[in-house]
């Protein structure tokens, strides 16, 4: 089973190690991070942190998440960016950043929020950001860096993370998980794990937003981590490529020495 680190400052911090693989194997341990960001890294408040050796810190969140909370690193790690949204993609419906970028700019406003987003509006937004993770250009650039740095000789522990850990880093994490090996079932339990987190992480602004007289039913659609939205991005793979391995070679333009030495490195 996947290990949940109590840590203060990193929501959603995950070792992936110990999911189960076909074959009677499972993902290695101490190798496969994910979380959300790393703005409020203090590698002194959480000591266990600094213990996982993390090496390379893959960002996918865009430039404006970047500049307003940059990442704070663990000692020694390498930075790698890799932008979902740098191109033409899903956006917010008013124009701007997608909507899992700006989450607290999104339920700042009510009134905004319902206008864009009410009458089941958040649902199509954010099953078109879920479409675009397979079919932007931007997208497959980004997954395609992160598995490109996961399989380089010197990666070490690697920790790939968004703004909440849910969408951007719920999707890599399920690519990863099967390009590994991991039925669909087994990934999509994984996805659908770190909806506690998110929503504990996000409670003030879930707070603020309702108690303003927003709308319950855009945060749940807006922060919520639905099976419909993962199925989006899968039914689009296997429409597009017929599975992980042909998103990966053809989508994500990995070749498939490298997916054997990701394969080598990170199946126990």
């Amino acid at each position: 089973m996947p290990q949940q680190f109590d840590a203060s400052t990193i929501t959603n911090l995950r070792d992936l190690g110990g999911i189960a693989l076909v074959g009677n194997s499972a993902v290695r341990p101490g190798l496969l991070l994910r979380s959300a960001g790393l703005d409020r890294l203090d590698p002194v408040a959480d000591p266990a942190v600094a213990a996982l050796g993390i090496h390379t810190v893959v960002d996918l969140r865009s430039e404006n998440e970047r500049r307003e909370r940059p990442d704070r690193l663990p000692e020694g790690a390498r930075l790698i960016v890799a932008d979902v949204f740098a191109g033409p993609g899903a956006t917010h419906p008013g124009g701007g950043e997608a909507v899992p970028g700006k989450l607290e700019d999104v339920l700042g406003s009510p009134a905004a929020a319902e206008e864009h987003l009410g009458g089941g509006k958040a649902e199509k937004v954010m099953s078109d950001v879920y479409h675009s993770f397979v079919t932007s250009e931007s997208a497959c650039q980004a997954f395609g860096t992160l598995l490109t740095t996961l399989a380089e000789p010197d990666c070490g522990p690697l920790l790939f993370h968004c703004t909440a850990g849910k969408d951007r880093t719920g999707w890599a994490a399920t690519v990863v998980l099967l390009l590994l090996g991991a039925d669909e079932a087994t990934a999509e339990r994984e996805y659908l794990a770190v909806e506690p987190a998110v929503r504990a992480a996000f409670k003030p602004v879930i707070d603020r937003f309702t108690a303003a007289g927003g709308d319950p039913a855009i945060v749940d659609a807006i922060l919520g981590v639905r099976p419909g939205y993962l199925a989006v991005a899968l039914e689009e793979m296997h429409r597009t490529y017929g599975g992980v391995t042909g998103y990966v070679r053809d989508g994500l333009g990995i070749p498939d020495a490298a997916v054997d030495r990701i394969r080598a490195r990170c199946i126990a």
